[in-house]
């Protein structure tokens, strides 16, 4: 996530981009700190570095969860697959620079612990106004290759940590699902079949790990009307199933670029808030304004900036753990 390029650069990943990136008046959306004023941008490209379902109701189906509110989630749990939680390699987590559960805290656990508070904040402010909606995040990126998948799994890790929060890390990006691969699982059945198939059970899709609190939804089988999907009525109850499933249960999307494909525009309906994934080194001010009014959909989008060099020796988050106190 990072490069070792001298550069001197403060405040957290959140505060960094909203200093860059000014999105003044329309879109109508609101660019968090909600909504915080930002400087105004340079005219140079900034560079800092680095099924209709029909409309009669089918028989009782799998996915409308439980019918009383007796252990929600020990119900969710024996709807799925018998078998051990799926093992994720922590050397493999290492090797691809993403979070580790249990590891020294160091910078990148900071980040995201700042990260994952603000989104956090936002979500009790969403709660009063939408309810479940709170408990939805869409991560995603105006263009690809600007680490969203990375920003997705790291953040779904670092809110596992939290003592009252189960979390659920659905692959949407219909096209490019990544999340199974980079965590060294094998896809399967998953949202995409839930949405294309009404008895399709969806908490028989959900894969629970060995990571404690957090649950892996693949995207499911591919199709050519993902995004047709995505927009039926379906999508909402599949959601809705999902959060009715376990009360305490966040769900985080991994969604396509909003500018290279369509679903992202559609899945930022049914999110409480959009998480948007800024490279630093290349996202240019005018996809950012274009990306942002794709996701309208969503009232609360923040705005992560990905790819900042750090100068060796300077402020970062996590050195402050390593520290002797001075005698």
């Amino acid at each position: 996530m990072t490069d070792m390029t001298p550069r001197k650069i403060k405040g957290s990943l959140l505060e960094r981009a909203a200093k860059l990136y000014d999105l003044g008046t329309p879109p109508p959306v609101q660019v968090e700190r909600r909504v915080q004023q930002v400087p105004q941008v340079p005219q140079e490209p900034p560079i800092v570095v680095e099924h209709q379902v029909e409309p009669q109701e089918p028989a009782p189906q799998p996915i409308r969860g439980p019918a009383s509110e007796e252990a929600p989630r020990q119900r969710a749990r024996a709807a799925r697959p018998t078998g051990a939680a799926a093992a994720i390699d922590r050397h493999m987590l290492a090797e691809k620079g993403l979070l580790v559960p249990g590891a020294p805290i160091g910078a990148l656990v900071e980040e995201f612990r700042q990260v994952k508070r603000q989104l956090l904040q936002t979500a009790r402010i969403v709660k009063k106004a939408d309810g479940d909606r709170s408990r939805t995040v869409l991560v995603c990126s105006a263009r690809p290759n600007d680490g969203k998948t990375y920003c997705a799994i790291n953040l779904a890790i670092a809110m596992a940590a939290e003592r009252d929060v189960e979390v659920l890390l659905v692959d949407a990006d219909f096209a490019k699902p990544d999340v199974m691969k980079r965590l060294g699982l094998k896809d399967g059945p998953g949202l995409l079949d839930a949405l294309a198939d009404p008895n399709v059970d969806i908490e028989a899709c959900v894969i629970a790990t060995d990571i404690q609190q957090l649950s892996l939804l693949p995207a499911g089988t591919k199709s050519n009307s993902d995004t047709e999907l995505v927009a039926s009525r379906r999508t909402g109850e599949v959601i809705a199933a999902l959060l009715a499933a376990d009360p305490k249960r966040l769900l985080i999307f991994d969604s396509p670029p909003a500018l290279a494909a369509t679903p992202a525009s559609v899945l930022a309906n049914h999110a409480g808030q959009v998480m948007l994934v800024v490279r630093a080194d290349r996202t240019s001010e005018g996809d950012l304004r274009e990306a942002v009014a794709l996701l309208e959909g969503c009232d609360h989008i923040q705005l992560v900036l990905n790819a900042v060099s750090f100068a060796p020796g300077g402020r970062r988050f996590g050195g402050y753990y390593g520290q002797e106190d001075a005698t």
